[in-house]
């Protein structure tokens, strides 16, 4: 007999021979009421307990469960949710392992049960976790349970009191405890014969079964039924309207191998799914009848279509030859649960095999007339009516034929994955794959050539062509893409630098022909093709190129070349070889073109185009239907991780529409769609789109938000409102605005200036559980109209016609005004002209997209009204303008309301430039900031800009009035008071464009690409073998130019030679394109200097440049992760680490026109000049193939490299005074001078004493004591800077000043102020 364990929790008394517990001081300690079983469980014998007492003192009631812990041994947390090691806990209807949810919703509620209420726990033979509630066995719990396993029980909360249920009865079998292993062998038995007789049933009679004549439907049925014919036909009113709400269960359970069965009598074409029935331990008397028998998640096995669903989780995908939404009217559905509990469904008499091995012992039978069914009626019968083979065997077929595409689309798709060629996940060390290893890839084409290699996961069969498609390449190697066989298997191979370089088994064809194990065949294999005509036969492949081997039958092997055929090649090929590619030399990627693809390309050339949902999806997603339709199958225990993504980027005006096939009532928020760049192969998928912070447009409920921040409330329509069979679509414009479709209505501009190739995205988020892709894939036409004249609608009201700047169309790329505006407003030319059409006021208008870093909105002054006073006012809110309603705007910047209006506590903070001052909310934070706006005329230009420090500027007429606040936040709308004389606007600004469109637009010109590609930039650190592949390479020395990767305050124009910092101080790191070699210079000019800031350029070398824009640091200093020498100021840094102070050099003194390089010796040191003179060195052992970067920080905002071809190092300082010269012309007087062999003998020998010389430039002490000197306000009258002189050690040692000198009368010693600058003062006689 069954008893508790002594060992028990803190407030547990046993009693009764240790089969009852109770908790001690139930109405003040609520746990650490744990108590077990003594013994371990016997397999298919319940262990139950009866709740004899209950307290209401306490939340949360009795938890039950099993675990792997020895009560002798462990020691007892205060809850059973404390358990680990292997417990599997029921709380609540909640199933926990080791405290980990693991089923969200199963069974009836434990805290709902009441005294004497029974609860139970069972471990089958086979494993399973089941629990009883009264008796009721709740379904399966968990599999995979180890043999030995303590059930546990917790006194929790309510629960006070329990005691164990004497007549533990077996369940599920008859073998007695300790013979499991006879009741196994018995069960795989039962399954194996009844898995063997399925074809057998088809045919063969069935013995006699009990009647069911007695079996009707019960009284209590769905909101939607009616029951007629005395309760033996049931159907679903209103079917046009409704499609669930239809269930009906029979008034008793089933009997053992008695059948039930079913009428189809009608059907309705108008909803998608059908007729679902199945097995429940819920009784109906007491069951709260769900929309949908499928939502039940405990004690119910359901077919649906043509799958088992068990608890609502789908246990068998396919289940038997018919699928239940393609049944027509007259179709009969049976099924018996069988006396070893095994569940047969029969569709017109023929069994579909077993569904489901562990049927409840009590259970109804459940019918759900969703969809498209709509009348059904209980038929009597003795056993299963079989329909003639012939007949069977006809409709199996029309079936078959009729619905392939839908019924077996993913099994077929599966098969396709399956056997098709992919590559093997072993591969050489500088291959990687991707694309579900469809593609190889070198991962660093421009440093390494060889081992490459990739080969087949599977042998080639007789006849089949092994495709590859040229996807990349470099312009730096010799050589190409290689195809081959080889009989070596790829699991254990060891990769050799290159496939030709192997001496057995193998079979390629290279450039230089056919090569079998090392040794060419044929060298002259495609003198035929017209593709090759050079001795470098496959190097002249071209990126889209297709190549291909195939093994005949035969033993022959043959090569094509774009499906085009070349020549045999090679005889007596054994069989099962693999194919092989080695992505050698300027080959950098290739994928493979199976035959299925290349049957699709040829025969279904419009399907290519069709949208579908992307392979690549969140982990929470399913793709079926030929990636039509999408699923969250965990639906009601997962909410999120569910994106999608379309399979290719959207043609301008193409709707992307899905239908919302599922949802559940569980979780807040629905489906979440928009656009984004980010391609699906590129993504990282988070749990949530609305978390991407790059490149995402995303409609979450009626919110737009882009890159994760909202920029609009309150838009014209709210996802989350949406219900089944909603319709949602989106549209990039060729305007390149975002529109949205519900239903096909559209809901107007959601967002402007969408770039082009982006993505549908769609997430199946909360109650969203399934949709479906209605829209096909085309350019929606009626969309197309709307969206280039449906804006006419909207510009109904007249116009001015003294302006006609006003009606002009704007540019599609301009900012755009929000439709949200002052009452008095009227926005025209698609919200990019706004115009006060009465009085004076009430004419604000905001920017319809938040402001970027560095962006400005800038308007053009259209009209003026002379008799009003005041003008327009400008700047920045983080206030939403969408979250705003038109009635509670202020009526202008200056008015009282405004300032009650910014003191609201739920309203955000307004900057405003109104006449000449600098407002916060409403107080006045700035006075005479700059010149009055009350005087702007027509055609003027006023802008506001975010800065990328976080600063409000001001623009007039294209000039910086320099900052007007500071600490501006994120997410910042611009704001314009359309007020007093100021009557129309028109904006003139364009959005600020992404890097990418940065790169493209100041990328160099077509000469020098190659001279700006990223091999560049890795060095030619290389062994000779390597230098030998490299060709006929131009080895002369070229130009340096800026690299195309550079901060993001930078823009690159000159033909890359200018840099400019475009905005704030920093971020504005440069590099040379290619390394530096010994003795050259790299040196440039500075062309602007902006006295606003501190600090100026920093100059030094980096090992190697970094290619990342998103890594680039603020500043050079900051580089730590590469070796890194940096002069900034007079410091020497060494990887961020201040190495050396007092250099020779100070960069914060250089002026406008100095020239300022960086150069490495033979010795590896680092050199720096400055206007042509070495100032010594500043590091040494830096390493080998370095690149030069300069960073453009504080005063310094531009700079221009001296192109000096071959710039051999000074050798002394006298070529300082020559230099010195030449740095005073413009660039192109530079290269004249230098260029200019007789000059520049002059000037190698010029004297450094020449006077003329020695004063015709300051030297950077000097110069920074000028500018001193300046801001003292000291009238220039009163020096005489002809006998200005600088003392500082790099000038006085140039002069060849001596430390000391005699002076006066008599003549005494006078040492030279060493480190001070001389300004003489003017004499007056």
């Amino acid at each position: 007999m069954a008893t508790f364990h002594r060992k028990t929790g803190t407030f547990i008394s046993l009693s009764n021979n240790n089969t009852s517990a109770s908790r001690n001081n139930p109405t003040t300690e609520f746990n650490n009421g744990v108590i077990m079983s003594n013994e371990p469980l016997c397999d298919d014998v319940l262990f139950e307990v009866r709740i004899n007492k209950k307290v209401n003192s306490w939340s949360g009631s009795i938890e039950i469960g099993v675990t792997t812990c020895d009560p002798s041994t462990f020691t007892f947390p205060s809850s059973a949710t404390g358990f680990r090691e292997g417990t599997w806990v029921m709380l609540g209807s909640s199933i926990l392992k080791d405290g980990q949810s693991i089923v969200e919703e199963y069974g009836q509620d434990l805290d709902q049960l009441n005294e004497m209420d029974t609860v139970g726990i069972l471990r089958t033979s086979s494993g399973s976790l089941h629990f009883y509630i009264n008796g009721i066995d709740q379904g399966s719990a968990a599999s995979n349970l180890p043999n030995k396993i303590y059930a546990v029980i917790d006194l929790y909360g309510k629960c006070s009191e329990v005691s164990l249920v004497r007549d533990n009865s077996q369940h599920g079998g008859s073998s007695p405890c300790g013979a499991g292993q006879l009741s196994n062998e018995m069960a795989n038995m039962e399954i194996a014969e009844q898995e063997s007789s399925v074809v057998m049933m088809m045919t063969s009679p069935l013995p006699s079964l009990p009647s069911n004549e007695h079996l009707v439907f019960h009284e209590r049925i769905g909101s939607l039924i009616k029951l007629s014919n005395n309760r033996r036909t049931a159907e679903r009113r209103r079917p046009l309207d409704e499609f669930n709400n239809g269930v009906i269960m029979t008034n008793r359970p089933i009997s053992d191998d008695q059948l039930f069965e079913i009428r189809l009598d009608r059907l309705v074409d108008k909803w998608s799914g059908s007729i679902e029935v199945g097995l429940t331990t819920h009784n109906p008397g007491n069951l709260d009848f769900p929309a949908t028998m499928t939502n039940i998640r405990s004690g119910t096995i359901m077919m649906s279509g043509c799958g088992i669903l068990t608890n609502g989780k789908g246990t068998r995908r396919e289940y038997g030859e018919y699928n239940l939404d393609e049944l027509m009217e007259g179709d009969r559905i049976g099924m018996i649960r069988k006396s070893n509990g095994c569940l047969h469904y029969y569709i017109n008499g023929v069994d579909q095999g077993v569904a489901s091995t562990e049927t409840p012992k009590t259970a109804w039978a459940v019918v759900d007339l969703y969809g498209m069914a709509v009348k059904v009626t209980i038929l009597d019968c003795l056993r299963p009516q079989t329909q003639p083979e012939s007949v069977r065997g006809q409709r199996a077929n029309n079936i078959i034929r009729q619905f392939r595409d839908t019924i077996f689309a993913d099994e077929l798709e599966d098969e396709q994955q399956r056997d098709r060629l992919t590559f093997h996940s072993n591969c050489a060390n500088h291959c990687a794959l991707t694309n579900g290893h469809m593609t190889a890839f070198r991962p660093n084409p421009l440093e390494d050539f060889n081992f490459g290699i990739a080969m087949t996961n599977r042998c080639l069969r007789a006849n089949e062509t092994f495709r590859v498609r040229l996807d990349s390449t470099v312009d730096k190697w010799s050589g190409s893409l290689e195809i081959g066989v080889t009989e070596h298997p790829p699991q254990d191979f060891e990769f050799p630098c290159t496939m030709t370089n192997m001496r057995s088994g193998t079979w390629m064809l290279s450039g230089s022909g056919i090569m079998h194990n090392g040794n060419p065949l044929n060298e002259d294999f495609a003198s035929e093709s017209q593709q090759f005509q050079q001795p470098d036969k496959l190097s002249k492949l071209k990126v889209g190129d297709v190549i291909g081997v195939t093994r005949r039958e035969d033993g022959t092997l043959h090569f094509s070349l774009n499906d085009r055929e070349l020549a045999i090649e090679a005889g007596n090929v054994p069989e099962n070889v693999y194919g092989v590619i080695d992505i050698y030399g300027q080959a950098s990627q290739a994928s493979i073109v199976n035959d299925v693809d290349v049957c699709r390309n040829s025969h279904h050339v419009s399907s290519e185009d069709e949208l579908r949902f992307h392979r690549r999806h969140g982990r929470n997603a399913c793709i079926s239907n030929g990636g039509r339709t999408a699923i969250r199958p965990n639906a009601r225990g997962e909410f999120n991780d569910a994106i999608l993504m379309s399979n290719r980027p959207l043609k301008d005006n193409e709707l992307f529409e899905v239908m919302i096939e599922n949802m559940v009532d569980r979780w807040s928020g629905s489906i979440e769609a928009g656009l984004t760049t980010i391609k699906p192969e590129d993504i990282e998928f988070p749990s949530t789109m609305t978390d991407i912070d790059f490149q995402t447009w995303m409609l979450s409920g009626s919110a737009i938000m882009q890159d994760g921040f909202t920029i609009k409330n309150t838009y014209t329509c709210d996802l989350d409102k949406l219900s089944l069979n909603s319709r949602i679509g989106m549209v990039r414009s060729v305007e390149g605005n975002l529109h949205f479709y519900i239903n096909g209505e559209d809901m107007g501009v959601a967002c402007y200036n969408i770039p082009q190739n982006v993505y549908a995205v769609i997430d199946l988020y909360g109650q969203c559980a399934q949709v479906s892709i209605t829209s096909g894939g085309h350019v929606h036409m009626a969309v197309a109209d709307h969206l280039h004249h449906g804006s006419a609608a909207h510009e109904a009201r007249p116009r001015p016609t003294t302006n006609e700047s006003l009606t002009q169309t704007p540019d599609s790329t301009n900012h755009r005004f929000s439709q949200r505006c002052g009452v008095n407003i009227a926005l025209k030319n698609n919200a990019s002209s706004a115009e006060r059409t009465k009085s004076f006021n009430h004419g604000l208008v905001f920017s319809a997209d938040p402001l970027k870093s560095g962006e400005m909105f800038e308007v053009r002054v259209e009209r003026l009204a002379s008799q009003w006073s005041g003008s327009l006012a400008i700047g920045l809110t983080s206030m939403i303008s969408d979250n705003t309603a038109v009635d509670h705007l202020p009526s202008s910047a200056s008015a009282n309301d405004f300032n009650d209006f910014t003191s609201r506590p739920s309203s955000k903070t307004i900057w405003m430039v109104c006449d000449c001052q600098v407002k916060k909310n409403a107080g006045i934070i700035c006075e005479n900031y700059a010149p009055s706006l009350q005087r702007l005329q027509v055609g003027n230009l006023v802008g506001v800009k975010r800065g990328v420090d976080n600063t409000m500027h001001i623009y007039l007429n294209g000039r910086d009035l320099g900052v007007a606040a500071c600490d501006i936040p994120k997410n910042v709308f611009a704001v314009i008071d359309v007020y007093g004389m100021v009557e129309a606007i028109t904006v003139t600004s364009s959005p600020l464009k992404d890097m990418v469109s940065q790169l493209l637009e100041y990328s160099t010109p077509s000469h020098v690409i190659r001279s700006t590609s990223t091999e560049s930039l890795q060095g030619d650190d290389h062994d000779n073998d390597n230098d030998k592949r490299e060709g006929d390479k131009d080895t002369s020395v070229k130009s340096f130019i800026f690299h195309e990767s550079h901060g993001k305050n930078i823009k690159l124009f000159n033909a890359g030679l200018t840099a400019q910092r475009m905005a704030s101080y920093n971020e504005a790191i440069v590099f040379s394109n290619r390394h530096l070699q010994s003795n050259s210079v790299f040196q440039v000019k500075i062309d602007r200097l902006n006295e606003n800031w501190s600090s100026s350029l920093m100059i030094g070398v980096v090992e190697c440049c970094l290619v990342d824009v998103d890594q680039l640091p603020i500043s050079a200093i900051d580089v730590t992760k590469k070796v890194c020498c940096i002069l900034q100021a007079d410091s020497v840094y060494y990887s961020g680490v201040k190495v050396k102070d007092y250099f020779g050099a100070n960069m914060d003194t250089l002026a406008v026109g100095d020239v300022v390089g960086v150069s490495l010796d033979e010795d590896r040191q680092l050199h720096v000049y400055i206007n042509g003179c070495d100032k010594g060195v500043a590091a040494k052992d830096v390493p080998p193939h370095c690149f030069a970067i300069i960073d453009l920080y504080g005063q310094c905002d531009q700079v221009t490299i001296l192109t000096d071809e071959a710039l051999s190092m000074p050798k002394t300082d006298s070529s300082f005074n020559s230099c010195e010269v030449s740095s005073k012309v413009e660039c192109s007087d530079y290269r004249e001078k230098v260029d200019s062999e007789d000059g520049m003998k002059e000037k190698m020998y010029e004297s450094p004493l020449n006077d003329i010389s020695r004063e015709s430039s300051k030297c950077d002490y000097q110069s920074a004591c000028e500018r001193f000197k300046s801001l003292l306000g000291l009238p220039e009258a009163y020096f005489d800077s002809t006998h200005n002189r600088c003392y500082c050690e790099a000038c006085y040692k140039l002069r060849g000043d001596e430390l000391y000198y005699k002076r006066g009368d008599p003549l005494k010693d006078y040492a030279i102020p060493i480190g001070w600058c001389r300004f003489a003062l003017r004499v007056t006689t």
